[in-house]
């Protein structure tokens, strides 16, 4: 059979180009992924991220929904300690209504930020200690048995949008397994516990109404070109770009060459965040293929989720219908 594949879309805001046709490129993005028989795409809620134009998750996932007609959408995912249980609650609640049957909630507990913003956005603290209690209140409104009395999500309530951890640790693996619940490894930027946490998952997995047996998903980069030299490439200047963003701080930060940033790279704190990016496929098709392949085979996936992290959008929708292509019917 062949594994499901699914793709996590931030709507960057790459150079030379506008927040506007940043969502322009996110609504091609998920009618290729539709058109080539993708299961889902997840838009991630990040804030103050000068690349980044998902923060405001929900409205982008209904904009999409609006011109897509079949494939899922949702969060990969909402961060739920910035959040009241009620109003996500209401507000996906809204999405299902509108869309029934595509709607998906993925939950994370990180703030999305850096503490500096996760303060304007008036969040406390102590809110990822609650983040267990949250989505069980959470899960609860959406199934019309709110364990706040006298309180519903309207909408919401019966609409039973299936939820999924999301988690770069051990601790969203345990509450997944708890709950069960789907978990979803953010292994495209944060690899270093993806087989102990799939494990632990695994292991520690109790039956739930969602939900009879594990579901791992597995998140991985992909940059797929017609010739490999292309890919690598394309891959170079995503992995400096990323770098890049990640060393610069301020309107004092020197604007580093891209000389500067490979010998960066070299040094062990580049090294360190080259290894961000560890599970990258990129190449042609059969080689995105034989990567993509043997990582669904080591961590036992039950579905690829995959970043097109491509600054262009065309060499994006590109990697999508090659990487749908080599894939279909080459895992048995």
């Amino acid at each position: 059979m062949t594994i499901p594949l699914s793709i996590l879309d931030l709507a960057p805001i790459t150079p030379g180009h506008t927040i506007r046709e940043s969502f322009s490129g996110s609504v091609a993005l998920a009618q290729t992924a539709e058109k080539h028989g993708y299961t889902r795409v997840w838009y991630a809620e990040h804030h103050n991220m000068p690349t980044i134009a998902s923060s405001a998750t929900g409205i982008l996932i209904g904009h999409v929904a609006g011109h897509t007609e079949s494939i899922r959408l949702g969060a990969g995912g909402i961060m739920l300690p910035n959040h009241s249980p009620l109003v996500i609650a209401e507000q996906f609640g809204t999405l299902a209504e509108l869309y029934p049957c595509r709607i998906d909630l993925g939950l994370g507990r990180a703030p999305g930020s850096d503490q500096t913003t996760a303060r304007a956005m008036r969040r406390d603290p102590r809110a990822s200690d609650q983040f267990p209690q949250d989505v069980t209140e959470l899960q609860a409104y959406l199934r019309g048995e709110s364990i706040v009395p006298g309180v519903q999500a309207i909408p919401g309530a019966g609409t039973n949008v299936p939820l999924y951890i999301l988690g770069s640790s051990l601790f969203g693996a345990q509450l997944a397994a708890a709950l069960g619940l789907p978990y979803a490894f953010a292994s495209h930027f944060a690899p270093d516990s993806l087989y102990e946490a799939v494990a632990t998952y695994r292991r520690a997995f109790t039956p739930s109404a969602q939900l009879a047996a594990p579901h791992v998903i597995v998140a991985a980069n992909v940059i797929a070109a017609d010739e490999s030299a292309d890919a690598v490439q394309q891959f170079e200047t995503v992995r400096r770009r990323r770098v890049r963003g990640m060393i610069s701080r301020g309107p004092a930060t020197p604007d580093y060459t891209d000389e500067q940033i490979d010998a960066f790279l070299t040094t062990t704190q580049g090294a360190q965040l080259a290894n961000m990016m560890r599970y990258s496929a990129v190449g042609s098709p059969v080689e995105v293929r034989a990567f993509l392949k043997d990582f669904a085979a080591s961590t036992q996936a039950d579905e690829l989720i995959l970043a097109h992290p491509s600054t262009q959008i065309d060499a994006r929708l590109r990697s999508v219908a090659l990487t749908a292509e080599a894939m279909a019917g080459s895992l048995v």
